[in-house]
């Protein structure tokens, strides 16, 4: 059966990820494009670096095109955020993504981004996916519909610098080293700093469909040549971007690297701040309550969502929302498509450097001076289903009255089950939409307090 997780379809290819497959879920694609009245625009095509991704997406060409629906299919591999971004350039009907984003290399993935360039939302993926696996016959078009190929990279470059700015970047003429992790960012983030006279060392700027041998996310655990070289060349920091993208990872000049529940707060707090933005601030379930003791202090509601881009989507296109996030790496601003752009938030970060004309380390702690110190982390726990559903059903039914020895003050259950205790600090457990895994998030005001929430997590496992 074909399944839709938080953000499209992924599945192992050649297990599941079959040209078969793939043809039957461009075929709900089409038929939801043609139900909904889009037929009639042309639809973008994009690809992510993997194995097959450049031929899963002409074939998605091809369907498309016998349904009578045209199509512009990107010139090569392409950041999810770019095609996102030439739905709203070029008015189309929507984009169909072929990437399984930071999944390993035996992953790939469709994403469809409808007409307003965001993420499907519940009702969009539920008519896919239902559709998706049944056979279905299109109805025959009047004619047979069109491709062409194009290449939107200069003109989404001109289009960000609209968020960006560039003066005062090329004054501050900075050091960066760019990991692309083999993924769709090369030639973009590097490629930008160099046109704003920063001196930029690229990191694995080829395409290689296993991404090194290594999972092509930028967390902690899969830069360390980032972080050496950081060092090696005494640079200001260093950016980094998922296999499509959308995410993005950085490492400040010691090293160090900054997780994205640091770095939301700082570009929050940088926005408010340094750029004047106003409006609300949006935060999956799992991401850190830094962002909340910021907005308290500049009187910013904050809103809440499950996990997964789409539901701060939702928010985006509805409000002034200065920063919608998540903490595993995903970020969009006010006046930007509602989507997750890694590339925006490299950009935001250097440029803010650049303001201060401090280290990042430093505007770190000067944060910290403001508003308080926070610890977080997660691990993930590789379970099978019927374990998974055994977990999240205990936390249901029998939730703890208290966990890790405090008392529980509050149960969420907006996405997993969210416990938080008398003193402040949080735990959740979530399955994961996408892999085999629960995955388990804490946070607190001091180490070993977090420490012993993850443990006692272990423990309940």
């Amino acid at each position: 059966m074909i399944k839709f997780g938080t953000d499209g379809w992924r599945a192992i290819i050649s297990e599941e990820f079959t040209f078969d497959n793939v043809k039957k879920v461009t075929r709900a694609i089409a038929l939801y494009l043609i139900n909904h009245g889009f037929a009639n625009k042309p639809l973008i095509v994009g690809y992510d670096p993997r194995f097959l991704a450049d031929k899963f997406a002409e074939t998605v060409v091809k369907v498309m095109e016998e349904a009578g629906i045209n199509c512009l299919l990107t010139e090569r591999d392409t950041p999810t955020p770019v095609v996102a971004w030439s739905v709203q350039d070029k008015k189309a009907a929507g984009a169909v993504m072929i990437t399984a984003s930071h999944n390993p290399a035996e992953y790939c993935g469709i994403k469809f981004i409808p007409d307003y360039a965001g993420p499907a939302g519940e009702e969009i993926t539920k008519e896919l996916q239902e559709n998706s696996n049944n056979d279905l016959t299109l109805p025959t078009p009047k004619q047979k519909g069109t491709s062409e190929r194009f290449e939107p990279r200069e003109r989404y470059i001109a289009y960000l610098e609209t968020f960006i700015d560039v003066e005062l970047i090329k004054r501050a003429k900075l050091k960066v080293v760019y990991d692309s992790m083999h993924g769709s960012g090369r030639g973009y983030v590097d490629k930008i700093l160099q046109g704003y006279s920063c001196q930029v060392e690229a990191l694995h700027s080829n395409r290689d469909v296993l991404f090194g041998g290594s999972n092509p996310e930028p967390s902690d655990e899969h830069l360390g040549e980032l972080k050496q070289k950081v060092v090696e060349l005494k640079a200001n920091v260093g950016l980094a971007n998922d296999g499509d993208a959308d995410r993005f990872g950085v490492v400040d000049e010691k090293g160090g690297f900054l997780h994205a529940n640091q770095i939301l707060p700082l570009i929050f707090y940088y926005l408010i701040t340094e750029k004047g933005f106003t409006g609300s601030v949006v935060r999956s379930v799992a991401t850190s309550n830094f962002v909340d003791r910021i907005a308290a202090q500049h009187d910013i509601k904050v809103h809440e969502t499950p996990v997964g881009f789409k539901y701060i989507a939702k928010f985006m296109m509805s409000e002034a929302v200065i920063i919608g996030g998540e903490e595993s790496g995903g970020l969009s601003i006010r006046g930007h498509i509602p989507e997750k752009d890694g590339i925006l938030a490299d950009l935001l970060v250097v440029e803010m450097i650049a303001k201060y004309k401090k280290p990042l380390s430093v505007i770190w702690q000067e944060l910290i001076g403001r508003v308080g110190a926070v610890y977080n982390d997660k691990i993930n726990l590789k379970l099978t289903d019927e374990t998974k559903k055994k977990l999240m059903d205990k936390l249901n039914d029998q939730t703890p009255k208290d966990f890790a020895g405090v008392k529980v003050l509050n149960v969420n259950k907006l996405d997993g089950v969210k416990l938080t205790l008398a003193e402040g600090s949080w735990v959740l457990a979530r399955p994961s939409g996408t892999e085999p895994l629960v995955r388990i998030y804490a946070e607190s005001d001091k180490k070993d307090k977090l420490a012993s929430l993850l443990e006692a997590a272990k423990a309940l496992v």
